[in-house]
């Protein structure tokens, strides 16, 4: 086995803690009550009173990343979409959630997700973005239902729009869709505004802290066509960087930190970050090279 790092983790002689053990670090470090008030986080499989020896780290808990976290000899899978967002009315495997709950079930692997309350988590979702944006220092771009939603800061220096760009890319996993821009390419950049995931909602307050990039993903056409009107050719300038990719970026953090917390509780547990891209999309056709306005 090896750990988040790659390398090989240390064996002890003591017993692998609980479930109840390891959901408890969890919930320190992403605290349910920071979720927004229509999501679905924490416990959705196992007992906890099960051991846990290796946990498995991946964004969405898809059928090919549990029969991933199934092959790795996974206790617990930790994602951070939901699997039961919205309501279902059966778990027969005729369907591919019920086959995944199936899987889950019958191969006793525990499923915990931490979603909206890993985005606003004082070291989580947004901070590892924030991070690989370059940003040291940064505060909240939005406050809603009393948790944080994105973050802004400033570049150390001013450095173009495309050089940020591809400074990100980078940083960020490969992924079909690559990364979107909007604007204009050698353009100053010095501040950022940030949110990991779906962020078309706030615009609004992009623009109040006079951003100069919005680096997010999802973009939809019509809002994202508007934001750049009202901007005319000046900021913000918008970075659409892939909903999978910006969230992937805090799982190799979530495993040291949880492992880290288990540690300090004398407790030990290995994990492993799932690099299986589960960006819907597979590849591009015909994309407008950099530069490219014919």
């Amino acid at each position: 086995m090896t750990s988040s790092s790659g390398a090989a983790a240390p064996f002890t002689d003591s017993d692998p803690p609980s479930l109840h053990q390891v959901v408890r670090e969890l919930e320190r470090l992403f605290p349910p009550q920071l979720a927004q008030s229509w999501d679905q986080v924490g416990l959705v499989t196992g007992d906890l009173d099960q051991p846990v020896s290796l946990v498995h780290f991946a964004v969405d808990p898809t059928l090919a990343v549990v029969r991933e976290a199934v092959d790795a000899g996974a206790d617990l899978l930790v994602t951070h979409h939901p699997l039961l967002l919205r309501g279902i009315h059966s778990v027969a495997t005729t369907h591919a959630k019920g086959a995944t709950v199936t899987a889950l079930v019958v191969a006793d692997l525990a499923l915990y997700v931490a979603h909206t309350n890993a985005d606003s988590a004082q070291v989580g979702v947004n901070t590892a973005l924030a991070a690989a944006c370059g940003l040291e220092q940064t505060e909240p771009l939005s406050i809603c239902e009393g948790s944080v939603l994105g973050l802004v800061g400033d570049l150390r220096e001013s450095i173009s729009l495309a050089d940020f760009a591809r400074r990100l890319a980078s940083r960020l996993p490969v992924a079909p869709g690559g990364i979107r821009v909007s604007g204009t390419s050698h353009a100053p950049v010095t501040r950022i505004a940030l949110l990991g995931g779906a962020g078309d909602a706030l615009f609004e307050e992009v623009r109040r802290i006079d951003a100069d990039v919005y680096v997010t993903s999802d973009l939809r056409h019509h809002p994202a066509l508007e934001a750049r009107e009202e901007a005319g050719t000046g900021t913000p300038y918008l970075i659409d960087a892939g909903h999978w990719a910006t969230e992937w970026l805090w799982l190799r953090r979530a495993a040291d930190d949880l492992r880290g917390a288990l540690r300090d509780a004398d407790a030990s547990v290995d994990t492993h970050v799932s690099t299986l891209c589960t960006d819907p999309w597979t590849f591009v056709v015909g994309a407008q090279a950099e530069g490219d306005s014919s």
